[in-house]
C-alpha cells in the first residue's frame, strides 16, 4: 500500500460494477418509457440510479481520502501536481471523449440520417460548460439530455480540486477538515430546504449548490480517516456482528426494491430516514459506508465479493457508467419496432441482453484499447 496504485479494497470492483448496473438499469427503463416500449419504469428497483450515484460518491471519498493518508504517512506532505495529475490520467480522456461524442459526433449523424435532435444547448454553450467539467451546472440550466450522467464526474472533479489542497495544508487536522465539510455542506441543504418558491436564478444556483454531494464524500472520506488509524477498532466495531449485517442489508434491499411503497404508504419512520433533507445523506451515506467496510475491512462477512468476473467487470465499471447512455439509445433506436411487438417479459430480456452485451464490450474496448494507453503513464506520479 505504499503508492496509490498499490492501494486495494477486496470486494469494491464488485459493488463499483453493480452501482453502475443500476445506472444502466434506470436510464433503460427511463428511456424506454420515453419511447413508447414496454418497460418496468413504475418498479423501484428500475429506479435507483440517482442512489447508486450517492454510493459513487461515498467510494470516491473513502478511496481518495485513504490515498491522500497513505501518501501523508509516506511523504509526510502531497504532491498535487502528482494527485492531479494521475485525477487526468484516469478521468479526462473518456469524459472529453463522451463530450466530443455527445456534443458533435451524435448531432452531426443525426442530421444526417435527418432525425430530430433533441439536444437543449447548443454545441457552444455545451462546450464551455462541459469543458471545465461544469457538467452539473449544464442539468441544472438545461434539464434532462443525452450527457447528464456527466454531472457526477464533474462533481467528483471539483471535490478533488479542493480535497487534496485541504489535506495539503491542514494535514494536523484532518478529522476537523472532514467533519467541516459534512456541517457545512448540511447547513447548505438546510438553509435551502426551508427556501419556498425560489425563483431564477437562485433556484438555479440551489440547483447547482445540491448537486455538489460533498457530504456524502466527506462521510465516505471520515470512514477511510477511522480505517486507516483505527482499523483494529473498526474490525471489531458492533456494527460488523452478523445482527447488524443483516440489518443493514435488510434496510438496503428495501431501499432498493420497495421505496415507491414506502412513499406512498407516508411511513414515518422511512420519510424521516430516507425524504428528510440532512438525514438522507446521513441515512444513505452511513449505509453505503457500512457496505464498502463491511465487504472491504470486516474481517467475518456474513457475504463475499471476491469474484473474478465481477472484479473485471468493476474495473471497467467507469465506462459502463460513461457510454450506457449511448449505447441505450442505439439498442432502442435500432430494434425499437421489433421490442414494440413482443411482451413486456420478452421485450426486456431482448433489450437488456443486447444492452449489457454492449455497454460491456465497449467499455471492456475502450479500457484496454483507450483508457489503458492514458493510465500507463500513471507510475511516472505515484
Amino acid at each position: 500500500m505504499s503508492t496509490a496504485s498499490k492501494i486495494h479494497f477486496s470486494g469494491l470492483n464488485a459493488l463499483r460494477f453493480f452501482a453502475a448496473y443500476f445506472v444502466v438499469l434506470h436510464h433503460g427503463e427511463t428511456i424506454r418509457a420515453k419511447y413508447g416500449l414496454p418497460n418496468f419504469e413504475h418498479y423501484s428497483f428500475f429506479r435507483n440510479g440517482s442512489l447508486a450515484v450517492s454510493f459513487f460518491f461515498v467510494l470516491s471519498g473513502f478511496l481518495i481520502t485513504y490515498l491522500l493518508l497513505s501518501e501523508i504517512r509516506k511523504t509526510h506532505d502531497i504532491s498535487l501536481s502528482k494527485f492531479y495529475m494521475r485525477r487526468v490520467l484516469r478521468i479526462f480522456p473518456l469524459y472529453y471523449l463522451l463530450v466530443f461524442i455527445g456534443l458533435i459526433a451524435i448531432p452531426f449523424f443525426l442530421n444526417v440520417i435527418h432525425f430530430p435532435n433533441t439536444q437543449p444547448y447548443s454545441t457552444a454553450e455545451g462546450g464551455v460548460l462541459f469543458l471545465f467539467f461544469l457538467s452539473f451546472v449544464v442539468n441544472a440550466l438545461f434539464g434532462s439530455h443525452f450527457l447528464e450522467p456527466l454531472w457526477s464526474i464533474g462533481v467528483e472533479e471539483y471535490f478533488y480540486l479542493i480535497w487534496a489542497p485541504l489535506f495539503k495544508f491542514f494535514k494536523q487536522h484532518i478529522l476537523a477538515v472532514i467533519t467541516s465539510v459534512i456541517i457545512i455542506k448540511s447547513l447548505t441543504i438546510l438553509y435551502f430546504a426551508f427556501q419556498k418558491d425560489l425563483s431564477p436564478p437562485l433556484s438555479i444556483v440551489a440547483d447547482i449548490l445540491l448537486s455538489l454531494k460533498f457530504e456524502l464524500m466527506a462521510i465516505g472520506g471520515l470512514g477511510a480517516y477511522f480505517v486507516f488509524h483505527k482499523r483494529q477498532i473498526v474490525e471489531n466495531t458492533i456494527v460488523f456482528k452478523p445482527f447488524f449485517q443483516i440489518l443493514c442489508l435488510t434496510v438496503l434491499i428495501l431501499r432498493l426494491f420497495f421505496h415507491s411503497y414506502f412513499v406512498d404508504s407516508q411511513s414515518f419512520v422511512y420519510k424521516i430516514l430516507f425524504l428528510t433533507p440532512v438525514v438522507n445523506a446521513f441515512t444513505e451515506g452511513g449505509l453505503f459506508l457500512w457496505l464498502i467496510l463491511n465487504v472491504s475491512v470486516n474481517p467475518r462477512p456474513l457475504f463475499q465479493l471476491n469474484n473474478p468476473i465481477l472484479e473485471k467487470l468493476g474495473e471497467i465499471s467507469y465506462g459502463i457508467y460513461m457510454y450506457q447512455m449511448l449505447v441505450i439509445f442505439g439498442v432502442v433506436l435500432v430494434f425499437k419496432k421489433i421490442m414494440a411487438q413482443m411482451s413486456p417479459s420478452v421485450s426486456t430480456l431482448f433489450f437488456y441482453i443486447v444492452t449489457t452485451i454492449g455497454v460491456v464490450g465497449i467499455s471492456w474496448l475502450s479500457k484496454r484499447y483507450f483508457e489503458d494507453w492514458f493510465l500507463q503513464f500513471k507510475r511516472k506520479f505515484e
